[in-house]
């Protein structure tokens, strides 16, 4: 990986070369670790309301609280890409979608990203109009999973096929540097990063994606809930951080 500032057109460049390795940051110190390994896309994520904040999904997410995290990310200034989510409501409408995507790039981000293909389409164009990076977002959307019942695998009906690669399709011409495909059955992610000339960055949708995206809590073994299925090593920093404090309280009784 270069020394150099990561952009999104460093991003877009990757595909064919390199697999994009990205994780979420939601604080300062977790950051400056991440950075120093070398990971190219940081994503100060929604997915931070269940993992941090105690939220039962994402839905219960707010621009403030995005803007906090996402605050404490840029102090790090990392060498990696900081992409800010759009949280839940936030990009309703067009006027909403770039008056929030420009508060989260005056904090600091370098991109921001939203669920959504041709029914968020006027949202991005005009994201991409004010001259912000876009990361799109297809598949599972966490933000409608109480809407949908819970999280499923999509693609695997014709119909969803279809509409994920007209989505892709769409987000890519529009000029999106990059798709996140979640929960996409592993035929069609390999389609659609076969189909687009931007990179796809996977989370649980198979091999054939360009990259991969890991809540960084699932991958150390620290998410406070459940380590999701396709996470096919986490690092148990769970229990090494309760052995750590009952091994404090315990020398305290000496």
């Amino acid at each position: 990986m270069s020394t150099c500032k990561i952009t999104p057109e460093t991003i877009r460049a990757m595909k064919g070369r390199e697999r994009i390795a990205s994780l979420t940051a939601y604080d300062y110190p977790t950051t400056k670790q991440l950075d120093a390994a070398g990971i190219p896309l940081l994503l100060v994520g929604d997915s931070l309301g269940m993992v941090v904040l105690g939220y039962e999904n994402t839905t219960h997410v707010t621009m403030a609280e995005i803007e906090h995290h996402l605050r404490a990310v840029v102090r790090a200034k990392p060498q990696a890409l900081i992409v800010a989510d759009l949280p839940y409501q936030s990009y309703t409408t067009v006027e909403a979608a770039v008056t929030n995507a420009k508060k989260l790039m005056a904090l600091g981000a370098e991109a921001v990203k939203a669920e959504g293909g041709l029914n968020i389409l006027p949202q991005v164009k005009a994201i991409l109009a004010a001259g912000i990076p876009f990361l799109g977002h297809l598949g599972m959307s966490p933000q409608n999973v109480v809407a949908e019942g819970g999280y499923h695998v999509k693609g695997k009906q014709e119909t969803e096929r279809e509409s994920l690669l007209a989505d892709a399709r769409a987000l890519a011409d529009a000029g999106a540097f990059a798709i996140v495909l979640e929960l996409v059955a592993k035929t069609v992610a390999g389609e659609i990063t076969r189909a687009i000339k931007i990179p796809t960055i996977g989370i649980a949708s198979g091999p054939d994606c360009d990259g991969e995206i890991l809540v960084t809590t699932d991958l150390l073994g620290t998410s406070p809930n459940y380590i999701p299925k396709h996470v096919k090593k986490n690092w148990g920093m769970g229990e090494q951080i309760r052995q750590a404090a009952l091994e404090w309280k315990t020398s305290l009784q000496r």
